[in-house]
């Protein structure tokens, strides 16, 4: 097989991100360690992202009806984006123009993995409800065997190592067991170990996120090959063609005043006299 080209580049810089991250590890706190980790993440992922989406660090997602996500390692979200809070990096933002959430990980075994899951659950399950409707105009996705009026939130984990590739199936297999397909992370991916990714029930090829009776894949990398290749193509799958109806932030003010009205001024009112 000829040499891919850009499986190299790719190969190359997952190189690169472990040996930052050896580098990161010798951090005595460890929640420098961590901001670490997850801004090595972070800049591997804007790279590969198309550009009408951006990679956050460090947000907290809410929505108009006052719902709160836990604090989200990563999120994608459109461009267009207005951050409600923007303070030292911390952004709180505004579930309607979210696309992605990703959970970063250090090692990733049976504790982790599990909260890491569960981060993911609420974070999907967040509603997404101030749009401006589209009259005559009415685009769908359908993902999980369900048509949405919107792009709904993509969940996926990294990490840095983990525990044996099988064993980690074994324990997610097992959390997933009970969750709703919309609900689950779309994917996995360990760092130099291999990745997890969802089939099609119909067809057994991989689908970019569960359905009803999908397999679990586990992949090991190609050869001496990394994850970052199959990761960028699962990354564009997802968000080359997301995309949000148009945001109405007013709905995030509810029935809250706007301030207090002193007079108004009608065009059969003759204007006071000097």
């Amino acid at each position: 097989m000829d040499e891919n080209r850009l499986a190299g580049v790719l190969h190359s810089v997952a190189k690169r991100m472990r040996a930052d991250f050896e580098q990161s590890k010798e951090f005595q706190h460890r929640a420098e360690t961590g901001s670490s980790r997850e801004l090595l993440a972070q800049k591997v992922l804007a790279s590969r992202v198309p550009g009408h989406t951006e990679v956050l660090q460090s947000c907290e997602i809410i929505t108009a009806s006052g719902e709160t996500s836990p604090q989200c390692d990563i999120v994608i979200v459109d461009r267009s984006t207005p951050p409600l809070t923007d303070l030292q990096g911390y952004r709180i933002l505004p579930n309607e123009c979210v696309y992605g959430v990703v959970e970063v990980k250090t090692t990733l075994n049976r504790a982790e993995l599990r909260d890491a899951c569960q981060k993911i659950q609420k974070v999907k399950a967040l509603s997404k409800t101030a749009y401006y409707p589209t009259p005559g105009y009415q685009r769908t996705r359908t993902t999980y065997g369900k048509t949405y009026p919107y792009t709904p939130t993509v969940g996926m984990i990294f990490a840095f190592d983990s525990i044996d590739l099988i064993t980690l199936g074994n324990h997610f297999a097992e959390w997933c067991a009970n969750v709703e397909p919309e609900e689950r992370p779309d994917s996995i991916w360990i760092l130099g170990k291999g990745y997890f990714v969802w089939t099609d029930p119909k067809s057994g090829l991989i689908n970019p996120s569960p359905e009803h009776r999908s397999g679990l894949l586990a992949l090991e990398p190609w050869q001496d090959e990394d994850v970052l290749l199959p990761l960028t193509l699962h990354l564009n799958q997802h968000f080359a063609t997301a995309w949000m109806p148009p945001f109405r932030l007013a709905d995030y003010a509810g029935q809250h005043p706007l301030g207090t009205a002193r007079h108004v001024w009608t065009e059969e009112e003759a204007p006071p006299q000097e």
